[in-house]
Order: structure tokens, then C-alpha cells, then sequence
């Protein structure tokens, strides 16, 4: 037996998430049915967390244990085979059989897109939250710096969540204005990177950072809101199609 970590990116826009589900298409049950198949038996799939229907990942990580003897990179070649042209797997490696990717996980970090424009190119509108109006991204950024460190971010977590504490430690938190070519000059990222995350909790952030950005409040209401450890005090849940887990590391 030998038991396998590797990264996979997918486009989350047809699937019901991470999760396999009793209706809908996951990403969990894509790699379960692939690797049954590859095995000739159940394969139980691990992933470091769990995005939901919608979120984009380009840098996911899962592990699993295969009863019979298969080269690394040739697990590669039979995965990708076998699953959607959505779903790619980057790269495999053995590991020890202890190996969670969860729990092992060190930090994770993850990307919100914003199209900040009249008019989003509908080549990008699956990829990110279109908002109209001009956006002040120094307020955003002053107000997502205010995010780093270690905090109770109670008022950022999604309805449904069954966590022993709402406090994570988040590394860094910065938003910023991509202008890198033509298609991308309308796009501002918020990339945040941290010890872990609360369901929605990203998403939640960028609600926020959103009401700053469009001057209804200053970058210090941030502070107020993390005080508060009330949902309802922070902003909008943003769309799940603006977000992606960048890379989780070891």
C-alpha cells in the first residue's frame, strides 16, 4: 500500500464543491470515481479544505492511499485521464501514511478577483464578482492590513459552521490593483494568506473591504467589525465565482 499528496486546480463554476454531496457533482467524487476505478476498489479522498460550489482552486491538495503498486507521476497520467478537462492534477509524490493534508497543512492562502468596471469581459465573468462604481483600493488595502495577526473573526463566519474557536491567525492581507495587461487593468485582488480559515470567511472579508472601497464607511470600521464578532455587522458574503485557494503549504 502506498499513500499519495497531490495538488489539483480546478474550475470550481459546474461543481457543487469540494465535498462529495448526495446530489450534484464534486470534486472529492470525481478523484474517488477516478481512483476506484484505477484501483479496482473504494478510495477514500482527503483534501486540505473544503471549497464550496463555485470557488476555483489552483493549487488544492488531497491524499489517498492505493492498495497497488504505481509509480508517482503515473498516478498523474491515470487521473488525468480520467477526469473532466475542469479538474487537472498537477503533480503527485508519495508520502508517509500518517500524512493529512489537513491537519499537516501549515498555511493556506487564497485569492479574491474583483472586476471593477462598467463592463466585465465575458471571458473573466465566471472568475470574478463584477462591481460597478469606482473603488477606493488604498481605503481596502489600509483596511485589510488591520486583518493581520491573530484575531476572532466570529464576524466573518458563514451560518452552519461547527468550529471549537472562530480564532485564526492570518499572515498577511493585502489588496491591490492588477494592471498587468489589457484584460486585467479592471481587476483588483485581495490575496490573504493565514494558519486557517472559517467557512465563508474570505468571502466575508471581501464584502467588507467592498463597503470601504465604495466610501460607506473608513478603513478603521474594520477594527469594529472584528470587535464585534457579529456577522451581521460585517459586509455582503461576495459571490463564491471571485475566489480561489492559491497553494496550501507544508
Amino acid at each position: 500500500m502506498a499513500r499519495f499528496r497531490i495538488t489539483v486546480s480546478y474550475d470550481g463554476t459546474d461543481f457543487v464543491g469540494w465535498q462529495r454531496q448526495a446530489a450534484g457533482v464534486s470534486i472529492q467524487g470525481l478523484l474517488e470515481d477516478a481512483l476506484a476505478e484505477l484501483d479496482e476498489a473504494a478510495v477514500s479522498v482527503l483534501g486540505a479544505g473544503r471549497t464550496d460550489a463555485g470557488v476555483h482552486a489552483l493549487g488544492q491538495v488531497a491524499a489517498f492511499t492505493l492498495t497497488r503498486a504505481i509509480a508517482a507521476d503515473a498516478v498523474v497520467r491515470a487521473l488525468n485521464v480520467r477526469l473532466p478537462l475542469s479538474v487537472r492534477v498537477l503533480e503527485a509524490e508519495e508520502v508517509a501514511a500518517d500524512f493529512h493534508p489537513q491537519f499537516a497543512a501549515t498555511s493556506k492562502a487564497y485569492r479574491y478577483r474583483i472586476w471593477n468596471s462598467d463592463i466585465v469581459s465575458p471571458f473573466e465573468r465566471q472568475y470574478v464578482w463584477h462591481v460597478f462604481g469606482a473603488l477606493d483600493v488604498a481605503a481596502m488595502n489600509e483596511a485589510a492590513r488591520m486583518l493581520e495577526g491573530t484575531h476572532d473573526f466570529a464576524a466573518f463566519q458563514g451560518t452552519g459552521s461547527d468550529v471549537k474557536t472562530t480564532e485564526r491567525t492570518v499572515f498577511s492581507s493585502l489588496v491591490l490593483r492588477q494592471a498587468q495587461d489589457e484584460r486585467s487593468e479592471s481587476v483588483i485582488r485581495y490575496e490573504v494568506s493565514g494558519a486557517g480559515f472559517l467557512r465563508h470567511m474570505v468571502r466575508a472579508i471581501v464584502g467588507t473591504l467592498v463597503e470601504i472601497g465604495r466610501g460607506r464607511r473608513p478603513p478603521e470600521w474594520m477594527r469594529e467589525v472584528v470587535a464585534s464578532r457579529n456577522r451581521s455587522e460585517a459586509g455582503v458574503t461576495a459571490p463564491a465565482a471571485g475566489l480561489f485557494l492559491v497553494r496550501v503549504e507544508y
